[in-house]
C-alpha cells in the first residue's frame, strides 16, 4: 500500500513573541537544526511515496529544506488545519492508499511510534488513527474520549466539562487517514473561514467510519511547541534523548546536561566529553578523545587520542595526537597534523598546521601551509591581508619563528630556517638561512630619568 505524508507548517507562531518579520515557528532551532527538521527526521525511515509540506507565513525561509524532503503547497491565508491540509489536495485526493498527517511543530516523535501507528491502523483496518498520549497536565489539549479503543469524540479544552477536564489522554495531533476518506471530509471545509481537522474528525466518527486511538509509548512525544519555555523542553528533551544513546554506545559524558550534541554529529568510543561542550554541525569525533571543558566544536572532523579544551573550532580538521588549548580558536579551512600543540590564546585561519609543530601562546596564523616540527615563538603574526587581497605564507619543516615574528605574506620560508625574535620578514628565506629583521638598538643614558622629568611638568600644568 502507498503511504502519503502531509507536514503541517503554515503557521506563525504568535506565542513565540518573535519581533522578526517573516519567522514562522517550525523555523526556531533546535540544537542547531530548524524544529520541523526533527519532524523530518522521524519520517525518514518510513519511505512516503510522497510527502508535501504545507508552508505559509514565513515558509521562503524553509522552502529549500521542505524541498529536500518532497513537494510545497502554500496555504496564504491562516485558516486552520484543515484549510492547511486541502491545500494538499491538488496533488494527493486522487490518490490510493494512506496518508499521515503530522505537524512541524512535534518535534519529539520518533520514527519507532511513527512505524507502530501506521502498522496498528493497517492492522485494524483503520479509517483514521490518532495517535494520542497520557499527559500528567493536558492542559490546552484536545481531550480523547472513546469507548475500548474506538474515538468516540475530541474535545477542546474550551470546551471541557469538569468531567472531561479530568480526561489524561489526548490528541497528539499526528494521524493516519485512509487518503480519500481524508479528502473526502476536508472538502465540505473548505469554504469555512477557519477550518481544522479535527471538524473532519467529527464527521467521520458521526459517520460511524472506524476511528480509533493509538497510544504513544513515550508521552513527551505529544509535546507541541508553541512558545519559548515549550521549546527549552523540547530542546533539553533532545538532549537527554542524543546524550544516552551515545552513552550508550561508548561515549563518557561527565555533566550530560551540559553537553549539547547535534543530530549530525558521530561520536567515537572511548571519547570523553567534559562539561559545557557544545558539538554542532556536519562533525565527526574519532575514537580516544578528550573534549572540553568549555569547547565548542562546528562543522569539525577529529581523529583519534586528541586533547582539545576551552577551544572554539570551525570548520577544521584536527588528526591524531594533538594537543589544542586552552583558548584556541580555529576556522576557515584549517588542518591541525598529527602530534601538534597548539596552546593558549591562539588564532588559525584556512593555515594548514604541521605534524609535531608547536605554537605555544599569543598568535595569529593566517592564510599559510607550515610544515614539520615547526616551532611558532610567542606572539607570531601572519600578516596576509592588504586591505583588498588575502596572501599565502609556505614555511617549510623544521623553522623556527622568534618570538614576536611578523610575516608579511607571500613569503617563503625554506626548510630549517631561523628567524630571530622580533623580526618583520617580507622576504623569502633560503634554507638553514637565520634572518634578522629589525632596527638597531640604541641605548641614550640617563635619557629615562629625562623622559619621567618631562611627564611630571606636563602633568603638572
Amino acid at each position: 500500500m502507498k503511504k502519503y505524508a502531509i507536514v503541517l507548517a503554515a503557521g506563525k507562531g504568535t506565542r513565540m513573541r518573535c519581533n522578526k518579520p517573516d519567522v514562522s515557528k517550525v523555523s526556531f532551532p533546535l540544537l542547531g537544526r530548524p524544529m520541523i527538521e526533527w519532524v523530518y527526521r522521524a519520517m525518514h525511515n518510513v519511505f512516503f511515496d510522497e510527502t508535501v509540506t504545507v508552508l505559509g507565513y514565513g515558509g521562503e525561509a524553509l522552502s529549500h529544506l521542505a524541498e529536500s524532503y518532497g513537494k510545497i503547497a502554500w496555504q496564504k491565508e491562516a485558516r486552520g488545519t484543515g484549510n492547511a491540509a486541502l491545500e494538499a489536495a491538488n496533488l494527493l485526493e486522487k490518490e490510493e492508499g494512506i496518508t499521515v498527517v503530522l505537524s512541524g511543530d512535534t518535534p519529539l516523535l520518533i520514527d519507532k511510534t511513527l512505524l507502530a501507528l501506521i502498522s496498528s491502523h493497517l492492522t485494524h483496518h483503520n479509517d483514521l488513527t490518532v495517535l494520542t498520549a497520557i499527559v500528567q497536565n493536558p492542559q490546552n489539549y484536545g481531550r480523547i474520549v472513546k469507548e475500548g479503543s474506538m474515538i468516540k469524540s475530541i474535545v477542546a479544552q474550551k470546551d471541557c466539562s469538569v468531567e472531561l477536564e479530568a480526561i489524561h489522554e489526548v490528541n497528539t495531533g499526528v494521524y493516519v487517514f485512509s487518503n480519500r476518506e481524508l479528502f473526502a471530509h476536508l472538502e465540505p471545509l473548505r469554504e469555512k473561514t477557519e477550518a481544522h481537522l479535527t471538524e473532519a474528525i467529527e464527521m467521520m466518527i458521526l459517520e460511524g467510519l472506524k476511528v480509533a486511538a493509538f497510544p504513544a509509548g513515550n508521552n513527551e512525544e505529544a509535546l507541541s511547541v508553541n512558545d519559548r519555555y515549550q521549546l527549552s523542553v523540547a530542546n533539553k528533551a533532545l538532549q537527554r534523548r542524543i546524550n544516552r544513546e551515545w552513552m550508550l554506545q561508548g561515549v563518557t559524558f561527565e555533566d550530560p546536561d551540559t553537553a549539547y550534541i547535534g543530530a549530525n554529529v558521530h561520536l567515537g568510543r572511548d571519547t570523553v566529553i567534559k562539561p559545557n561542550v557544545h558539538i554542532v554541525g556536519e562533525s565527526c569525533i574519532g575514537m580516544d578523545n578528550v573534549i572540553g571543558p568549555d569547547t565548542y566544536l562546528d562543522n569539525v572532523t577529529i581523529g583519534q587520542r586528541n586533547h582539545i579544551y576551552y577551544a572554539h573550532l570551525t570548520d577544521t580538521i584536527v588528526d591524531n595526537d594533538a594537543d589544542l588549548g586552552p583558548y584556541v580558536r580555529t576556522r576557515k579551512g584549517a588542518h591541525i597534523h598529527n602530534k601538534a600543540h597548539i596552546g593558549c590564546f591562539n588564532e588559525l585561519k584556512n593555515a594548514d598546521f604541521g605534524e609535531g609543530s608547536k605554537c605555544a601562546h599569543l598568535s595569529y596564523l593566517g592564510d599559510a601551509t607550515i610544515g614539520k616540527g615547526v616551532n611558532v615563538g610567542c606572539g607570531t603574526i601572519i600578516a596576509n591581508y592588504d586591505g583588498v587581497n588575502k596572501f599565502h605564507s609556505d614555511i617549510d619543516d623544521n623553522v623556527f619563528l622568534g618570538s614576536g615574528t611578523t610575516i608579511i605574506s607571500p613569503v617563503h620560508v625554506g626548510k630549517d630556517a631561523f628567524i630571530a625574535a622580533g623580526s618583520t620578514i617580507n622576504k623569502d628565506i633560503p634554507e638553514t638561512d637565520m634572518a634578522i629583521a629589525r632596527a638597531r638598538q640604541e641605548n641614550k643614558a640617563g635619557y629615562a630619568k629625562v623622559l619621567k622629568e618631562k611627564a611630571l611638568a606636563k602633568k603638572k600644568k
